[in-house]
């Protein structure tokens, strides 16, 4: 069985997102086998509790550089064997070993390359697209490099902004659209339909 591990900050609501999906789709070919936080009191893990999944909190603050945060996320995964981690809102910086190179992918809430990078994130995403005045904005799942929101992107689905949205209505549109994305992704990446070639990539036909 293909194996996920899911990294959260917070409340988890894609980590229960994607346990939903599993729950409702119990044949679609992948498990999460993990969950690892940077925050003891994230939200998030009270969902991984309740579905009997194993977690792990790594505090970023006890660590001095990323590197060092990174290489503790790794041996608290290692066990586990993970073939994909999965970001669901996480807030820290990952350095990509060689072992994890392609095998990393996160969602952003807006069409990548615009509204992205450090310090985009969340409601700040929403608002910078309401007041730039677009009419159209996403998601993008995309591989995680050492870029903030700059790997390969894999899949983006468009999302209508409404006359009259606020950043929370818009992020609750756009959120939607992430809970059938990321799924869907994650069962072609299991599948083995996802190939790499530089900065392209390509999902196989059905």
């Amino acid at each position: 069985m293909f194996s996920i591990s899911v990294f959260i900050s917070g409340g988890g609501t894609t980590l229960k997102n994607l346990i939903e999906y599993r729950q409702m789709h119990p044949d679609c070919g992948w498990e999460i086998t993990s969950v690892v936080s940077n925050k003891a009191d994230a939200g998030g893990l009270a969902f991984a509790k309740e579905a009997g999944i194993e977690s792990f909190v790594v505090d970023h603050r006890e660590f001095d550089t990323t590197a060092a945060f990174s290489a503790a996320i790794y041996d608290a995964v290692g066990p586990s064997a993970p073939d994909l981690l999965v970001m669901g809102g996480f807030l820290r910086r990952l350095a990509v070993s060689k072992e994890f190179e392609n095998r990393i992918i996160n969602i952003h809430p807006s069409l990548i390359p615009s509204f992205c990078g450090k310090g985009n994130y969340g409601s700040r995403v929403h608002q910078a697209v309401l007041d730039y005045g677009c009419k159209i904005t996403g998601c993008t799942v995309h591989f995680v490099d050492d870029e903030y929101d700059h790997g390969p992107i894999v899949a983006q689905r468009s999302v209508p902004v409404v006359d009259g949205d606020s950043a929370q209505s818009l992020a609750a549109r756009v959120f939607a659209a992430e809970c059938e994305l990321y799924p869907d992704v994650i069962d072609q990446i299991a599948a083995g339909k996802v190939s790499v070639d530089g900065r392209v990539v390509r999902v196989a036909a059905t």
